[in-house]
């Protein structure tokens, strides 16, 4: 037992120190305005449920992926106001404010909350809640905005990239580049931790890889290929043979190479700049074993002369990164010089030198390059991934759904912002041929569906459709994660986020994910549900006079 306090203390610890940004006064003013005011009316015994959900799934696609709930744990576990929060809420509130709430405010814990969530990582449809939270009103109020704002983003990046990953396909490298184009800092971070978890394979953050474990990658940019003109300023010029130890000098190996590949490659020596090869000797001299050159076509010649060099002493090249022009023109024609090389010298490894293409990268790009036949292996993604160019939010929201046990309806003239009163469960139920069919929203209060039974699945809002489901199985969508005090439940960590990822999206079947024209998954509602949420709405519709 000791150890195991001893390992949830320390992971604790671990997950405070990377939530220092994250904390009560990160909300709106509102949030503080209400919870004065229902301390003002008597309401500190109240209790509440809130549903945070999405109505509409993002870039005109038809699944999200949920993510961010370690994040709103990560909160949890550290709420508290300091003294100079109080401070500071004592000078900005206004003067007529009771002394005593800040007392209140001061010794507000989340003990007494209930957080229920569905995991993180799994596809998530419109209306579905993605976290209920459960507890006195007053804290379960003010912690909407700091979950939404954790949730939000999260969600949209994660299922950002999840998107790239079904465009480039399961054997397509794909690396996070957008760090300088983030929305700050703590946008930077966020974009590759859930990159990451929506199925890139690495980052050239490298703050996110020292505090999120992530693969690091990157090669060079141009200025460090302008930043040499002539040959004559190669300082070093020689490097030990991997397997010998023998000094060489690569400058005279790679001009060698140069002269010998130009007729091979139609490529004339005397157009290749001395330059360009300078930097990259200096390059591969200093990253020998991991040598990948930004080039463009007129530097194909330089970069075989110096990977052959390097093949000379027993290391391999890389590979190359393109970052401007016709990506899948200049790709196929890399890929033929590689093959060249490789036929003409019997080294096959050659042939399949890494092709990484840049240069403002989406999801529309990758699927043209597919359409014409590309032969790159890794794309590098940046602004257009975490910046989310598409559709820059989400758009979830946090809704009173119940209150002392009575349930609350909002409603509203337009019918996607009517809200599904009282405390609800959830169910996916998976058809015939083992992929998911349909997700059912119930009361809490109902049985759960069973296996081989049916079940009748209607639409919220219109009457006439509907449908009996007899489920081959039955998932159970919410998990208890927080609850008296603590976390309750297994938190998983980003491989195992990225492999629930990869399984919940091969849960659906392929029409739901397609590009172009993706066919709307089903979300419904039990028929006891149905009947209750229109009893409470013509109770609480006003009704109208004609005269």
């Amino acid at each position: 037992m000791a150890d195991g306090r001893t390992f949830r203390t320390e992971d604790r610890r671990k997950r405070a120190r990377q939530n220092g940004v994250v904390q009560p006064l990160l909300t709106d003013l509102y949030q503080i305005t209400m919870a004065y005011a229902y301390w003002k009316s008597g309401k500190i015994n109240d209790t509440a449920v809130f549903d945070l959900y999405f109505r509409k799934n993002p870039f005109q696609g038809e699944f999200t992926i949920f993510a961010g709930l370690e994040e709103c744990l990560k909160f949890f576990e550290n709420f508290h106001y300091s003294d100079s929060d109080i401070e500071y809420l004592k000078q900005t509130l206004p003067q007529t404010i009771e002394p005593e709430f800040f007392v209140f405010l001061r010794q507000l814990t989340v003990e007494d909350v209930i957080l229920s969530a569905i995991d993180e990582g799994s596809v998530a449809f419109p209306r579905i809640p993605l976290m209920r939270v459960e507890g006195p009103l007053i804290i379960v109020q003010l912690l909407e905005t700091t979950m939404l704002t954790l949730v939000n983003y999260a969600s949209l990046m994660a299922t950002n990239a999840a998107r790239y990953r079904l465009a480039a396909g399961k054997h397509i490298s794909l690396l996070e580049f957008g760090l300088r184009r983030a929305q700050g800092p703590d946008g930077g971070l966020s974009a590759s931790k859930y990159s990451y978890v929506g199925g890139f394979d690495g980052t050239s953050n490298v703050l996110a890889g020292k505090l999120y474990n992530i693969p690091v990658n990157g090669t060079h940019a141009h200025a460090y290929v302008t930043s040499f003109s002539d040959l004559s300023e190669l300082k070093t010029k020689v490097l030990a043979h991997r397997s010998t130890g023998v000094l060489h000098d690569m400058l005279d190996l790679c001009t060698q190479w140069r002269e010998k590949l130009a007729p091979l490659l139609s490529l004339p020596a005397s157009e290749a700049s001395d330059g360009e090869l300078a930097a990259w000797i200096s390059f591969a001299i200093a990253f020998p074993t991991g040598f990948m050159a930004l080039v463009d076509t007129s530097g194909l010649l330089n970069f075989c002369a110096v990977a052959m060099a390097l093949n000379d002493l027993d290391y391999r090249a890389l590979g190359i990164r393109i970052d401007s022009g016709d990506l899948a023109y200049l790709s196929k024609l890399a890929r033929s010089t590689f093959e060249k090389v490789a036929h003409q010298y019997n080294i096959p490894w050659f042939a399949k030198l890494k092709i990484v293409a840049s240069n403002d990268i989406n999801e529309d790009t990758i699927l043209s390059l597919n359409e014409q036949g590309h032969k790159i292996d890794c794309f590098g993604i940046g602004t257009h991934l975490v910046t989310c160019q598409r559709q820059p939010a989400l758009g979830g929201v946090y809704k009173m759904v119940e209150i002392n046990g009575t349930p609350r309806i909002k409603l509203s003239q337009d019918v996607m912002k009517v809200t599904m009163p009282g405390k609800k469960t959830a169910y996916r139920l998976y058809g015939a041929d083992g992929h998911a069919l349909i997700d059912l929203l119930m009361r809490s209060v109902e049985p759960a569906p069973q296996v081989g039974q049916k079940v009748l699945c209607r639409h919220p809002f219109q009457e006439s459709k509907r449908a009996y489901v007899i489920p081959t199985h039955v998932e159970p969508l919410y998990k208890v994660y927080w609850q008296n005090g603590k976390v309750c439940c297994h938190l998983p960590g980003l491989e195992e986020i990225r492999e629930k990822v990869r399984t919940s999206l091969d849960s659906l079947r392929n029409d739901h994910k397609r590009n172009l024209n993706p066919t709307p998954y089903k979300v419904s509602v039990s028929d006891n549900l149905y009947h209750f949420i229109h009893e409470l709405w013509l109770q609480n519709a006003p009704i109208g006079e004609l005269s």
